[in-house]
């Protein structure tokens, strides 16, 4: 379990996030168009996992933002934005914002064991049952080479360490 801050008070998570140098669990999230997704249908790219509780908040929708215009930068990688959000929302908010760089993702359909697998279900507080928001980057083989707990939901993550990481 993480103890992370929102607002100044402090909440917690199911559990931490997967260890670098560990193999990522897959998933089965909800894309646009409803489409199942799983990190196979991303075989091969590095993948970055913008997470996030809600785009539909400011610093969320900062997050997705700056990761749209970070990925350009950075080769054979995707930017997978992961969220409770329904899958409409969150291709509405990228549409109007005119961002073509990142993937939406929703745990809409249950089972909805991303947030556990990864250790980032808030557990109390007022985003009980929400994601934190995290990165978590993957290299071309699953393989989990960089995470970030946000200690405060209301900021935003580090960008610098994942530009950097895959220039």
């Amino acid at each position: 379990m993480a103890t992370i801050m929102f607002k100044g008070s402090p909440v917690h998570t199911c559990g931490t996030l997967p260890a670098t140098g560990s193999k990522a669990i897959d998933f089965n999230l909800t894309g646009a168009g409803l489409a199942d997704m799983s990190l196979t249908s991303f075989k091969g790219k590095r993948i970055v996992m913008n997470i996030f509780p809600s785009i539909d908040t400011g610093v969320c929708a900062m997050s997705v933002r700056r990761f749209n215009k970070e990925v350009e930068r950075m080769a054979n990688t995707v930017v997978l934005c992961i969220s409770a959000d329904l899958p409409f929302a969150a291709s509405r908010f990228c549409a109007a914002e005119g961002l073509t760089n990142v993937v939406t993702l929703s745990e809409l359909r249950p089972p909805r064991h991303f947030g556990e697998n990864y250790g980032l279900r808030i557990i109390d507080g007022p985003m009980a049952g929400l994601l934190s928001r995290a990165v978590v980057v993957l290299d071309e083989n699953g393989t989990v080479i960089y995470t970030e707990q946000v200690p405060e939901i209301t900021q935003e993550p580090m960008y610098e360490p994942v530009v950097e990481l895959l220039k």
